[in-house]
This record gives C-alpha cells, structure tokens and sequence, in this order.
C-alpha cells in the first residue's frame, strides 16, 4: 500500500532521521517506536502528506483513504457528540445539503414547465443515486452504534464535545476514524487519556483491522497485544523487525551483542595484521607482503554495532519548605457540570508526606478533584490548604498551557524568578535540551518534548506538595523511569493521578479508587489495592460490571472527619515503625555478613557488639510496636 524509499529530514542542519526505508502492506500492525524527539510523530504527518520530507519519496496505491488520529485533538466549539463524528461523512454531508437545497427549490418554484425546474428534477435523481452510493440512508445509525461501541449513552449524544473530558474527545475523534472505512490508519499515542475499557476495546479492534495500522505508543503492554511489526527511529536510523515490541526488543539486544562479539574479533585481526604490516616494513626483504598485506586491510569492511540513545534527563523535585503536618483538607465536596453530578460530598485529610494515588475510569473524577485543589473552577464544600503548603500542579493537558509561538528559552525565563533566572539553560540541558534546541519554537516540540518542557517549568516555582494528572502521557519509556525514580526521591507530598500500573507500582502509601461520585480508601500501596479489590490488574479496575467479589474496604464518606484524622494518624505511625524495621534488618543484615568475613577482628571489638546488641534490641522492641498498633488499627476499623 504504502513504499517509503529514502526518506531524510532534517531541522537546523541535524537529521532527524536519514535515508529511512520501509514499506508497508495490508495487514501490517506497526508499532512506530523510539525515544521523545526521535522523529515518530514527525513520521507520522508524512505519511499522512501534512509534511513533506528533504528527500526521499513516499509512494502509495491509488485512491487509498488514510485516517489519521494526532495527538492534539481541535474540536470546533458549539458541536453536539453526534455533529463532531458526522464530520467524519464529508462528502455525504456535503451531498445531503446539495439534496436539501434542491428539495426545497421544488416545494418553492413554481415554474414547471421550465428548462431550470426539469434540471432540477435531473440534479434530484443525480445526487439521490450518489447519496445511496456514499451510504447516506445509513450514516445516522452506524454512528450510533460505533459511539454507542466506544463507552457513550444515547442521552449525551446531544451534548456539546467541550462538556467531556480529553479521554472521551479522544474517542468520539477514534470513531470518526472507524466511520470512514480507511484503508490506512495512523495512531499517534491513541491510548493517552483512554481508560482501560476503551483501550481493550481499541486492540480488539486494530487486531481484526484489514488494512495498514501504524501506531506511535509508549503503552508497552498495547503495543505487545496489537502489533506484529516494530520500526523503531534512532538517532537518524530505523530498525525494522516482523515482531512485536517486547519480541523485537530481546531480539534487537541479541543481534547487538552478536554484532560486538563480532566486532571484537574484527578488531583483534586488524590488529595482528597492523603488527605484522610494521614488523614486515623494517625488512626490505619483507616489503612487498607488507604492501599486499595493507591492501588486504584497506579491503576489510568494518563491522559496526547499532547504536543506542542512552540520553536521559537529570530530574528532581527538591522540597521548597516544610510546611503544617496536614497540608490539604476537603470537606463535604461536591462538583457538577450541568444535571451531571461528578463528585457528591468527599472529605479527605491529606498529612505531610504522604503518597497517594488516585485511581478509577474516566470520568469518574479524578481529575475534576484535583482541579479542585488548585481551585479552578468553583464547587461546592471546602478545601483548605495548611501552613506553609506551596502546590506544584501538573496537569495532564499541560503541553496547552505552553505558549507555542515562544522559544523554549522565552518559556523558561518568562517563568524564572530572579533567584533561578540564571540556572534556565542548565535546567533545559539537564531535560535534554542542549544547544540550539533551547532556540526553537515550542510549536515545533513532539507532545513527549513538549511535557519534558512543562516539567522542567515546574521546577522553577518553590513546591513542596506536588499533584501530578497522568504526566506519564506522550513520555518514552526512558522517561518515564526517570520521572518515577524522581518522585520516588521526592520528600514532600505527592498525590498522583495515574492508569499505569508499572508506573504507580512503589509510588504510593495510600490509593483512594473514585468511582461513582465517591471515594474508597485503601491503606497500603497498588498491588495491595489490586489484591483487596480481588483483581489482577489495572485493566481489571477500570472495567465495568467487575464481577469478582471486592474485599470490604472502608468507605471515607461514611465515616466522621475526626475518624479520618484518628485513622491517618494511627497509619502514619506503622508505616514509620516499618521503616524503622526495615532499616534496622538491614543494619543488622550488614553486620552478619562483617562478622562473618571477619570474625577473629570483630569479637576484640567491644563497642561494635554493643552497637549489634543494641540494634537487635530495637528490633525486638519495634516488633512489639508495631503489634499494639496494628492491633489498634484492626479495633478501629472492626
């Protein structure tokens, strides 16, 4: 279907990739992947004709209709959900006004007998028998059926697309995309802002796709369920193999170990021969083998070993300032757009340090509530923030919040302080902005640079409670390691919105699941939610109707305010002790082993068996700690 042949680009003299082949046939389900900036989206717009290439020549059958899904979805204000996916029938709606003018020149015109009104009657039956042709007399229903397919009610189709949120917009653009039966889609990170529902739904789908699927994703687990090819751009090269991600990268990591091993021994003989070609030119006798042995040498074609973009940035989020021992407190919230109630009546107690996540479907709040806390919009209750709290918000739609007519530099010193003014160029570069990148337009950034941007902006302002709304989304892999070890690091409050498992995975001490206008509190990190909700997964939690039986949990709104703060309280305290515990059995751990190396130097030591006496009492004594608090929480909760 589609040939690319040669295909270069390049921005400000440096190729973003160079002399790129590939083709692409029916049935082909490629996962376009490589680091942020790589060039993937840029890819994309090619393909889909919005960019033209330096070179090369991007060859395709005819009359192919392609789709393409971008990654900033525009819709034009004032459309109801049913207008915005019949923008996918341009031609049919284009045919149906040609059809409505006519009908209504025959009720109006009265000159029948005329040359004008039996041209009508012509152009009647011409654009009634292309209305059928196009599907005409069907396009309302299956475009009921698909948004009905894709999670919508029937009673919001008459809502207006600014009312739902970025998930939800991304879905009625997916259906579109479906209605027009192409032949080539193009995905550019469909999975951002989806719920698991909505994904599972996307790869059943794209698996039974007839045609050509290219999609730029960083959802590993996404790309191993629908793919079955893999091209990954980089640094200016593409890699291309018939396997899905996961498969193609064990297999990329063994042909580059072969191709060391190779260039090794390569090497090895080159430099036995260079010693042979010097021992050789001191004998005249020898001169000639010297010369047929450089001849020889100059033949060899030197083996060479893809390379790999190890480039990461540098990121932490030091604490500004210790603020009051509780830093958020929401009483009896309650948030509605229109007649639809999103959250009813919440009350949570967020103390210093704490980590919590937030889980749940679209829509069910997540968001709307930390909105909420940065006070955006008004709603019903209180919040109040405790002394000395100095919010850092980042919100999941936060590369719109960046002025793209501006350089990356402008960006950061707009936002500078006079006190981090003159640290900006080391900030971009410690966020793989080096150089000329610092020069370039934020328009031209790939939604992956585009969040490293806005990250690198957050760390201009003084934060010591940071509430992070899907700051995963467009981020490479690599990135996203970074950015978890990060907030891993970070030593104030953390209240993070998230579908990513693997990313929450040791992130949180506390998960609050918003589902039906209200939250549910769960007492430990993901896996213990998962494991109290009796799932596997987070693709389990964010299905609907979930048919296995959920362990009973304690349901915040149903309990007092001073409840919360008593069970907090009572929390906080064991999971200082098992800190404790945990560091004690690693001392202690440490010290085995030193007496085992070194027994004979140890046992003269007196002061270092009081300090290992001393260490295993502590550890009997937080033992039994830990017991009567525990027991307390057990009480409590009974």
């Amino acid at each position: 279907m589609l040939n690319i042949h040669n295909l270069s680009v390049s921005f400000g003299g440096t190729y973003l990739f160079e002399e790129v082949t590939f083709r692409l046939g029916a049935g082909d389900r490629v996962g376009l992947v490589g680091k942020n900036g790589a060039g993937k989206s840029t890819m994309l717009k090619m393909l889909a004709g919005d960019f033209k290439p330096d070179s090369g020549v991007i060859s395709q059958e005819k009359d192919i209709r392609m789709g393409f899904l971008r990654q900033d979805i525009d819709f034009e204000q004032g459309r109801t959900v049913l207008e915005e996916a019949y923008e996918a029938f341009t031609e049919i709606k284009v045919v149906e006004k040609k059809l409505e003018e006519i009908n209504h020149q025959l009720v109006t015109r009265t000159d029948y007998e005329s040359e004008e009104y039996s041209q009508i009657i012509e152009d009647l039956s011409d654009y009634t028998h292309r209305f059928d042709l196009l599907g005409g007399y069907n396009y309302v229903g299956d475009t009921e059926k698909i948004l009905l397919g894709l999670g919508f009610k029937r009673e919001v189709f008459n809502n207006q697309t600014e009312t739902f949120s970025g998930g939800w917009r991304m879905r009625i653009e997916l259906a579109k995309l479906l209605l027009q039966s192409n032949d080539v889609l193009l995905l550019d990170e469909p999975t951002n802002h989806l719920d698991i529902e909505s994904i599972i739904w996307l790869e059943n789908f794209l698996r039974n796709y007839p045609g050509v699927v290219v999609i730029v994703s960083h959802d590993k687990m996404f790309l191993d369920n629908v793919t079955n090819r893999t091209i990954e751009i980089s640094l200016g090269k593409a890699y291309d193999f018939n396997k899905p991600y996961s498969q193609y990268l064990e297999l990329r990591h063994e042909i580059r170990e072969k191709q060391l091993a190779t260039q090794k021994n390569q090497q090895k003989k080159i430099e036995e021969t260079e010693k042979l070609i010097e021992k050789f030119r001191a004998k005249a006798s020898k001169a000639s083998m010297a010369q047929s042995l450089i001849k020889k040498l100059d033949k060899v074609e030197r083996i060479e070993v893809d390379e790999d973009d190890n480039s990461v940035m540098n990121i932490s989020f030091p604490v500004s300032k210790e603020p009051g021992k509780v830093v958020i407190e929401a009483e009896h919230v309650t948030k509605a757009y229109g007649d639809k109630t999103i959250l009813k009546d919440i009350s949570l107690l967020v103390e210093r340090g704490s980590k919590i996540a937030f889980v749940g479907q679209n829509g069910q709040g997540k968001s709307t509530f930390i909105k909420a806390l940065v006070n955006e919009f008004e709603y019903q209750g209180n919040i109040k923030l405790g002394h000395n709290v100095q919010l850092g918000y980042f919100a999941q739609n936060q590369a719109e919040y960046l002025d793209g007519e501006i350089t990356l530099l402008q960006t950061m010193e707009d936002a500078a302080t006079d006190t981090n003014r003159m640290k900006v160029r080391d900030m971009l570069g410690s966020f793989l902005f080096r150089g000329d990148d610092v020069e370039k337009k934020v328009k031209v950034l790939s939604g992956g640079e585009r969040n490293r941007l806005a990250l690198c902006k957050l760390l201009l302002q003084p934060i010591n409670v940071l509430l992070m709304d899907e700051p995963t989304n467009h981020l490479d892999i690599k990135s996203k390691n970074v950015l978890k070890a990060a907030l891993q690091k970070f030593g104030g409050t953390l209240l993070l919105v998230s579908h990513d498992r693997d990313f929450l995975q040791g992130m949180s001490n506390i998960v609050y699941e918003f589902k039906d206008q209200k939250i549910k509190e769960y007492l430990g990190d993901i896996n213990f939610f998962l494991e109290q909700r009796n799932l596997e997964n987070m693709r389990e939690v964010e299905k609907k109707d979930v048919v296995k039986a959920a362990a009973p949990v304690k349901e915040t709104n149903k309990v007092s305010y001073e409840d919360q703060k008593k069970t907090k309280t009572l929390q906080n305290r064991l999971s200082k002790i098992e800190s404790q515990i945990q560091q004690l059995e690693k001392d202690i751990q440490h010290d085995d082993k030193m007496l085992a190396s070194n027994y004979d130097k140890h046992i003269e030591d007196a002061s270092f068996f009081t300090a290992y006496n001393k260490k295993k009492a502590d550890l009997d004594q937080l033992l039994m700690d830990w017991e009567i608090v525990q027991e307390e929480i057990d009480n409590f909760n009974a």
